[in-house]
């Protein structure tokens, strides 16, 4: 059921990506936060809505787990990852009364409480909204469309950023969700390889463990922008277990370089793969 036209969505909020993936697994959380962190470390004010209402990783992600969401008279008020308040974040993760509960919510039950955290969060002029949806086509997906109907009319959501692993089934996967987006109109900004080898710690060597190229293949076929490819790297990892801003503090490090640079082309308007890596 389509939000009410009283109830505007995405209030104080510029512009807005969607970063989706066909599968679980193939790191579509971690580059939804990289991507915010990157967007900040850029100038711009940025939000996290998390909307993975089974799996709400984000706020670990970006060191926020175990805060609290405030209520005042224009709705929710999103938890800063620090004083600027440059970066926001919304996730039902803050609504949980023990970290370790589950989610076992039937679709009308998790479609309200999506519809509620697109009307009901105060942004607070917000350049950049990065929305990190659960993995898949289900009835999340369908919820957010409708609710965003307008605001994607109106421009105010820039579009869709896929996130593959280089392995065939998980590329077979996001030429699904590929197709979900033309059916609903959804710009495709460009497709991320994830996982696109691995990065050695002590020689910097990247390997290639699960393949490569098939997210840049897809992108090729599909005629939308491949906008690069993120290598396996331990201190990526370790930063999203402990909540710490990978791109700013291994800013020498490849993962962070191709992170950036994926940043760099979606502001370009994704145009030529910017964020390519050589692997061997």
């Amino acid at each position: 059921m389509p939000v009410p036209e009283t109830e505007p969505v995405l209030r104080g909020v510029k512009k807005t990506i969607l970063v989706l993936s066909g599968k679980g697994g193939v790191g579509k959380s971690t580059v939804a936060c990289q991507l915010a962190l990157a967007h900040q470390q850029a100038g711009l004010k940025v939000g996290v809505l998390d909307i993975d209402l089974c799996g709400p990783s984000v706020p670990r992600m970006l060191g926020v787990q175990g805060h609290e969401v405030h209520q005042h008279s224009e709705g929710w008020v999103p938890v800063y990852t620090d004083q600027t308040q440059t970066l926001g974040v919304m996730s039902i993760g803050f609504l949980l009364a023990n970290q370790d509960d589950p989610v076992v919510w039937r679709g009308p039950k998790k479609n309200a409480m999506i519809k509620q955290f697109l009307t009901d969060v105060a942004w607070n002029d917000r350049d950049i909204l990065i929305v990190d949806t659960p993995p898949g086509t289900s009835d999340e997906h369908i919820t957010v469309m409708e609710a965003l109907k307008e605001a994607v009319t109106a421009g105010q959501v820039e579009g869709a950023v896929l996130v593959t692993t280089p392995q065939a089934v998980a590329v077979g996967d996001v030429r699904r969700e590929l197709t979900f987006c033309r059916k609903v109109g959804l710009k495709v900004l460009g497709i991320v390889e994830n996982m696109s080898g691995y990065v050695c710690p002590n020689c910097s060597e990247c390997t290639n463990i699960f393949s490569s190229g098939g997210g840049r293949a897809l992108a090729e076929h599909a005629k939308v922008p491949f906008l690069g490819a993120v290598p396996i790297e331990p201190k990526l990892a370790l930063a999203a277990e402990t909540g710490q801003n990978f791109v700013q503090q291994f800013q020498e490090s490849e993962a962070s370089k191709c992170l950036v640079r994926i940043f760099q082309a979606l502001h370009a308007g994704g145009q030529g793969g910017t964020g390519d890596m050589e692997t061997e």
